[in-house]
């Protein structure tokens, strides 16, 4: 675990021995670059990092647009829907021309017109429990930005398990939470909820609504975090869970400490393989009587 985490961080935070930019990327990237906090290293760290969005959708999409704007040479974009209409109020990725396309093609069309010097890898994939740790071992930070628990809970417990910093981040109607999981440094998302609420415990966006621009604002917080873990610069949401009221323009960091019997992340968890949690929760439902 220890050895594998050094060689994250380690990666983000290597020596740079040449910045070989180009004239073209001097001149793209020389807001950035004329940052005392950023700099020439800076700008090539970001260009030199891979970062891995989970979902391209009201959170992925600002995210990845920033990521993309600043540098970050490798985006993985997970997602398997395909565009509706009804995402083009918050989902910036997607145009109208996009519907009916899947969510990947789009957002890698997008990306690569807005910085074409970037890699970007679509997974057209739901995440599982068997597929998870193939796909994120190639990354340096995650992004997890799903509309579901259980997907939630198996990014946290796969970063977790791989020491991979994590920004993880939720919203509903008004309100936007953001968390950032720095493994055996800070708390996870079990930390702050032991285990996913029963399916139909909460509704979605769908049933309740969300407030798009809300969603931007949350996920360019997200794509904040991120810079920053790559740089290695000022202090990220580890140990702070920060909430967003819209209607309130209220931002409020709760302190969230690291829980001693976690789970996950304790010196002795009780979970220590990734599980599925819509499987393990379907089955954990009584049986549905037949109708009347």
């Amino acid at each position: 675990m220890a050895g594998e985490r050094s060689k994250k961080l380690a990666r983000l935070h290597a020596p740079i021995t040449e910045l070989n930019f180009s004239e073209e990327e001097i001149h793209r990237y020389s807001r950035h670059i004329v940052l005392p906090e950023v700099g020439g290293v800076g700008q090539k760290r970001i260009n030199q990092a891979a970062v891995l969005v989970v979902g391209a959708g009201g959170l992925g999409s600002p995210v990845a647009y920033y990521l993309a704007a600043a540098g970050v040479g490798r985006i993985g974009i997970v997602d398997n829907d395909v565009v509706d209409i009804s995402n083009l109020q918050r989902q910036i990725l997607h145009t109208t021309a996009d519907v009916g396309r899947k969510k990947v093609e789009s957002a890698r069309e997008t990306l690569l017109s807005l910085n074409p010097n970037l890699e970007i890898v679509p997974y057209d994939l739901r995440l599982n429990a068997s597929n998870i740790l193939s796909v994120i071992q190639e990354y340096d930070v995650i992004v997890e930005g799903s509309d579901n628990f259980p997907t939630k809970f198996l990014v946290n417990d796969a970063c977790v398990m791989t020491d991979t910093p994590l920004s993880l981040a939720g919203i509903f109607r008004f309100s936007g939470q953001i968390l950032t999981v720095v493994p055996h440094e800070g708390p996870c998302y079990r930390c702050l909820i032991p285990q996913p609420p029963p399916p139909g415990a909460i509704p979605s966006c769908q049933e309740a609504g969300v407030f798009g621009a809300m969603a931007g604002a949350v996920g360019v917080v997200q794509a904040t975090e991120v810079v920053k873990l790559i740089l290695g610069k000022g202090q990220v949401l580890s140990g702070r869970l920060l909430l967003f009221e819209a209607l309130q323009m209220r931002f409020e960091p709760i302190e969230v400490k690291r829980n001693p019997e976690c789970p996950v992340c304790s010196e002795h968890p009780s979970i220590t393989t990734l599980i599925d949690y819509e499987l393990a929760c379907d089955l954990q439902q009584p049986a549905v009587p037949p109708p009347a």
